[in-house]
C-alpha cells in the first residue's frame, strides 16, 4: 500500500499533468473526429500527417526531459534561483532548431508525402494539413521546454491550464477553418492542421506570460546556462530526442505497414492509435510526476526514497490504467464510432473492434513501462531509455510487423497483437533497469 501522504503528493503533482496531457492529445482527437465527417481518406490523411509531424519535430521534443531533470534536481538541491536556466536553454534550442526545421520541411512536404501514400485523395488532404502543422514546429519545442520546467518545479497546474486553453482554441479554430464558418474558407483537413498550428503558437505566448509572472525569481529569461549547464542539458536531451525521433518514425513506419493492407485498415489503425495515445496519458502523467519526485529526491541525496517513489507511482498507475481499459473492452463500438460517421463507418468499426479490446485488457501493464521510462529519465538515465526503446521497436517489432503484414498478408488484428507484445516486452525491460539501480549514480 502507498501511504496517504505520499499518495497525496503523487496525485497533487500528476493530476494537473494528466489533465494537461489529455488536453494536448485531444488536439489530435478533435482533428480526427471533426475530419471524420469527410470520410476515410481524410481520416487517413490526418493520421499520416500527424505521425509525420511528430516524426519531423521529434528531435526537439527531447528538450523537455532535459529541462525537467535539471529543474527538479536544482529544486531538490535548494538552488531555486537557478531552476529556470535549463528552461532558457531549452527555448533557445527550440528557436534555433525548430524555426529552420519547420520552414524547410513544410516547403518539402509536397515532394515527400506522395512516397508514403499513393491515394490521390489522401495526398490532396494530407499535404496542406502537414504543412500547417510543421510551420509551428518552433512553438511545439518551446511548449515542451515549458512542460518540463513547470512539472520539474511542481507547478504542473500552469501546464494544465495552458493546454486546456490551447484545446479550447483548437476546437474553435477547427470549427472555423475545417467547415468554413465565420466567413473563413472551408479548408477541410488542411483547416484542421491550421487550427492546431495556431493553437500551439497561442499556447507558447501564454506560457511566456506565465514565465514572466511566476518564474522571474528562478532566472527566467535573465541569464543563459553556462557552458557546463548547456552541456548537461544537451547530454540529457539528445538521447531522449533520438528516442522520440525513432519512436515517431516507428509510428509512421507502422502506419505505412497498416496502409499496405488497405485504406480501411489504415483508417481503423489511425482511430485505434489516437485512442490509445489519449488512454496512455494518465500513465504518462504519472510517469512525469515520478520523474519530478525521483529527481528531487536524488537532489536531496535520498536514493532509497527515489527508488521507493518509482515503485509506488507504478502501483497507482497500474490501478488507474486498468480502470481506463474497461470502456475499451465493454463499449468498443461506441468509442470507435465517435471518430467515424461516414458511410465507411461499419467497415472501420468492425476492423477496429478486437484490436481495441485487446488493448483494454493489457492497459494496466502499460503503466509499468510508461511510469518507469519517465522515472529513469527523471534520474538522468536517458541513454538506457533510448537504447531499450529504439532497439525493441526497430530491431524487433517493425521487422516482425513488416513480415506479418506486407510479406505474409496477415490483417490488422495480427499486426496489432504484435504491437501489444512488443510493448509488454519493453515494459519488462524498464522494470529490470529500474530494479538494477544503475540510474542512482548519474550526475545531473
Amino acid at each position: 500500500m502507498v501511504e496517504s501522504s505520499r499518495l497525496r503528493q503523487i496525485f497533487t503533482l500528476s493530476l494537473p499533468i494528466i489533465g494537461g496531457m489529455i488536453s494536448q492529445n485531444v488536439l489530435n482527437l478533435v482533428d480526427t473526429a471533426m475530419v471524420g465527417t469527410l470520410g476515410a481518406p481524410a481520416i487517413t490523411a490526418v493520421g499520416i500527417g500527424g505521425f509525420l509531424n511528430f516524426w519531423s519535430i521529434s528531435l526537439i521534443l527531447g528538450i523537455s526531459a532535459g529541462v525537467q531533470a535539471m529543474a527538479a534536481r536544482r529544486m531538490g538541491e535548494g538552488r531555486e534561483s537557478e531552476a529556470a536556466l535549463s528552461l532558457n536553454g531549452g527555448i533557445l534550442i527550440a528557436l534555433g532548431v525548430g524555426l529552420p526545421l519547420g520552414v524547410g520541411l513544410s516547403a518539402l512536404t509536397p515532394y515527400f508525402f506522395p512516397y508514403l501514400y499513393d491515394d490521390p485523395e489522401v495526398i490532396a488532404a494530407g499535404v496542406p494539413y502537414l504543412q500547417a502543422r510543421l510551420a509551428a514546429s518552433f512553438a511545439v519545442g518551446i511548449n515542451f521546454s515549458f512542460r518540463g520546467f513547470w512539472n520539474g518545479i511542481r507547478q504542473s497546474g500552469v501546464y494544465m491550464r495552458t493546454l486546456i486553453f490551447m484545446h479550447a482554441l483548437n476546437i474553435l479554430f477547427n470549427y472555423i477553418f475545417i467547415f468554413g464558418n465565420f466567413g473563413a474558407p472551408a479548408l477541410g483537413a488542411g483547416g484542421a492542421g491550421l487550427a492546431s498550428a495556431l493553437s500551439v503558437v497561442c499556447g507558447s505566448l501564454y506560457y511566456t506570460a506565465m514565465g514572466f509572472s511566476r518564474a522571474r525569481h528562478m532566472g527566467f529569461l535573465q541569464a543563459w546556462p553556462d557552458s557546463a549547464g548547456f552541456r548537461t542539458l544537451v547530454r540529457l536531451s539528445i538521447p531522449n530526442s533520438i528516442q522520440q525521433f525513432f519512436f515517431s518514425g516507428g509510428l509512421t513506419a507502422m502506419f505505412w505497414i497498416f496502409g499496405q493492407i488497405g485504406t480501411f485498415e489504415a483508417a481503423a489503425a489511425t482511430i485505434i492509435i489516437n485512442i490509445m495515445l489519449v488512454a496512455y496519458l494518465p500513465g504518462m502523467g504519472m510517469g512525469l510526476a515520478a520523474a519530478t519526485l525521483v529527481g528531487q529526491a536524488l537532489g536531496r541525496g535520498e536514493i532509497e526514497d527515489a527508488r521507493r517513489w518509482g515503485w509506488e507511482v507504478v502501483r497507482v498507475g497500474m490501478l488507474i490504467l486498468g480502470v481506463l481499459g474497461l470502456p475499451m473492452i465493454f463499449f468498443t463500438d461506441y468509442i470507435v464510432g465517435v471518430f467515424i460517421q461516414s458511410e465507411d463507418a461499419a467497415t472501420v468499426i468492425d476492423l477496429a473492434r478486437t484490436p481495441l479490446r485487446l488493448s483494454g485488457i493489457l492497459m494496466c501493464f502499460e503503466a509499468v513501462g510508461l511510469v518507469l521510462m519517465n522515472a529513469l529519465l527523471g534520474a538522468g538515465d536517458s541513454r538506457s531509455v533510448m537504447l531499450a526503446s529504439v532497439g525493441m521497436q526497430w530491431l524487433l517489432f517493425l521487422p516482425v510487423a513488416f513480415l506479418l503484414g506486407p510479406v505474409l498478408g496477415f490483417g490488422l488484428l495480427t499486426l496489432w497483437s504484435a504491437n501489444l507484445s512488443y510493448r509488454m516486452l519493453l515494459a519488462g525491460v524498464f522494470f529490470i533497469l529500474w530494479r538494477r539501480g544503475g540510474w542512482t549514480n548519474i550526475q545531473v
